[in-house]
């Protein structure tokens, strides 16, 4: 069965060899071909092939789903008593994720599908279509176990995160030997990669490598938490040890910025999370300028990042953040996809998965030139 998707004014491809100088190779009054779910045809709707069925969407603008390569969505309960304290000056500190860990632990599996559900739907409603999670509010072999199995049932990527925080009551020791053997052997069949906090008040240099050495071993690809609060270790070792992506980089020395640009590790911003805990925007035009790989995504989180929209990321990173509209929907869509190291989503070319993001739009632009309103017509 195949559908030919016409009367788009603009659509992005990624494909800059299509658009010239243009990064998103954008091709305007265009048309698509989509068979068993994979894009057979782009170009000019003046030559667009025939198919058994045709959608016409009205002169709107269509561009690849978002990729989210960062969220947190195994959880119960939420910290809105964080939130306030924060936003009246009190300075925000990892020490609240034991909050969402009690809540968590307490919550039945039930009540967590039914948020992860309301979750997922919600951000593919805003034109997510590709979604990582971790688990990391559980801290125990059965509950990273339970959150890794849980989010395996809704989302594409899922990362165990048990390296989050020091395990409530736990020795740092102890805990760190439950890491690297009874936690990561319980959830290894349910998660493609490994995470770990490395951070002050989380996890040290040497406590993070130990968790992704053991990870890396047992196969699993590696991501980080890095300099978030500080000029820490996190980028540095994420670049060592080939981390597909290291995630925040709000604190970047110049030769973190030269690791990065001279690596295949993405350096994914988080700008909802920056604006939620009034930390230094990330450096993301910096880091392309540079040479670095950036990606943008939501860190949508009940306590530092309680968001799901990726737009609204995109719009932060070009008014706040200095980038141009094609690098952040670049970043949003082509970066995510190489946070995860993925090939056949974030772009709409042939063979890729058609993930059609159709925007109430003529164009990408009007993602940040009307930032806050809900822009996704539909997804597809």
């Amino acid at each position: 069965m195949s559908t030919l998707y016409t009367g788009i004014g603009e659509l992005t491809t990624n494909d800059p060899e299509v658009g010239g100088d243009d990064l998103l190779g954008r091709i305007r009054d265009a048309a698509l071909v989509v068979e068993d779910d994979r894009v057979a045809w782009t170009g000019p709707a003046s030559r667009a092939p025939d198919a058994d069925d045709r959608v016409d969407v009205c002169g709107r603008a269509v561009l690849p789903g978002w990729v989210d390569a960062h969220s947190h969505l195994v959880f119960a309960g939420d910290r809105t008593a964080e939130f306030e304290a924060r936003v009246a000056g009190e300075p925000y500190a990892a020490g609240g994720i034991l909050r969402t860990v009690a809540a968590t632990r307490a919550a039945t599996d039930d009540e967590l599908r039914r948020n992860l559900r309301r979750h997922v739907a919600e951000a593919r409603a805003q034109g997510t279509t590709t979604l990582e999670t971790k688990t990391g509010y559980g801290l125990t072999p059965a509950e990273e176990l339970r959150a890794a199995r849980l989010a395996r049932e809704f989302t594409d990527e899922v990362t165990w995160l048990g390296a989050h925080v020091v395990a409530p009551g736990a020795d740092p020791g102890d805990y760190l030997d439950e890491l690297v053997g009874p936690q990561l052997e319980a959830v290894l069949p349910f998660v493609r990669w490994a995470d770990v906090f490395c951070e002050d008040g989380a996890f040290d240099e040497d406590q993070s490598r130990a968790v992704l050495l053991a990870a890396r071993a047992e196969g699993l690809g590696l991501r980080v938490h890095g300099n978030q609060l500080t000029r820490g270790p996190g980028v540095r070792l994420a670049v060592e040890l080939g981390a597909a992506s290291v995630d925040h980089c709000n604190h970047l020395s110049d030769a973190d910025v030269d690791a990065l640009a001279g690596s295949g590790t993405v350096a994914t911003v988080l700008p909802a999370c920056d604006l939620s805990t009034r930390q230094p925007l990330a450096p993301a035009r910096r880091l392309l300028d540079a040479g670095a790989t950036v990606a943008i995504a939501s860190n949508c989180n009940p306590g530092s990042s309680y968001t799901s929209s990726v737009a609204f990321c995109v719009a932060t990173a070009v008014l706040q953040m200095g980038l141009t509209v094609a690098e952040a929907v670049h970043a949003a869509t082509a970066g995510g996809a190489r946070a995860l190291r993925r090939t056949d989503v974030g772009r709409l070319t042939v063979g890729a998965r058609a993930d059609l993001h159709v925007l109430d739009a003529p164009s990408v632009t009007h993602l940040a030139y009307r930032p806050g309103v809900p822009l996704t017509h539909s997804v597809h």
